[in-house]
């Protein structure tokens, strides 16, 4: 809980209303390959990943389509699922044994309503996941493969040591045998 209290406090949450918002949360311990969120599935909780790294992906045509990766300090969500109580478009799965720290979708309702500063932090964090798919998109369309895993070098090297080659490979649109091409390249 600790992350998640260091968390409030650097977005400008009073100690008293620190304390109020973690009460809402409820540490889950998943094992690899267990599931925050199934496909389908409706969104009912928010997590905050305090330790692991977690794949979002699809299935398609038997195929796992990653789309974005999580670790320690980032939000687990399937944003238009948990908005809009539609189902799921994604999995979200541990890679790693994992700890998160999770809120009930009625809880979090509860919190915007009864906290003011939690309905404008709700805001922020909309804004950045927002701003987060509309450059993954625009990178996806604009940029080469070459140009989208350089960018991932500079931006997020951690990715390259913490998420297997195949997750990667999805994630810039390539198969991981031209991820490896590229990543020789590179080198």
């Amino acid at each position: 809980m600790d992350g998640l209290i260091t968390f409030l406090g650097e977005n400008g949450f009073t100690v008293e209303q620190q304390e109020t918002i973690a009460t809402q949360f409820h540490r889950h311990e998943l094992k690899k390959g267990s599931q925050f969120l199934q496909e389908g599935q409706i969104s009912q909780q928010l997590g905050f990943v305090e330790k692991g790294l977690f794949q979002y992906f699809c299935n398609r045509n038997g195929d796992e389509i990653t789309s974005y990766t999580a670790g320690p300090g980032d939000f687990l969500i399937s944003l238009t699922s948990f908005l809009k109580q539609q189902p799921a478009r994604e999995t979200i799965r541990a890679l790693t044994d994992s700890v998160v720290w999770a809120i009930h979708k009625r809880n979090f309702d509860q919190l915007r309503q009864t906290i003011p500063p939690f309905e404008v932090f709700y805001v922020g964090v909309l804004e950045d996941q927002i701003a987060c798919i509309e450059d993954s998109r625009f990178n996806l369309l604009t940029l080469t493969a070459e140009q989208r895993y350089q960018k991932l070098l500079e931006e997020e090297p951690n990715l390259l040591q913490e998420v297997p080659l195949q997750y990667l490979a999805s994630i810039l649109g390539v198969t991981p045998r031209h991820l490896s091409r590229i990543r020789g390249q590179i080198r």
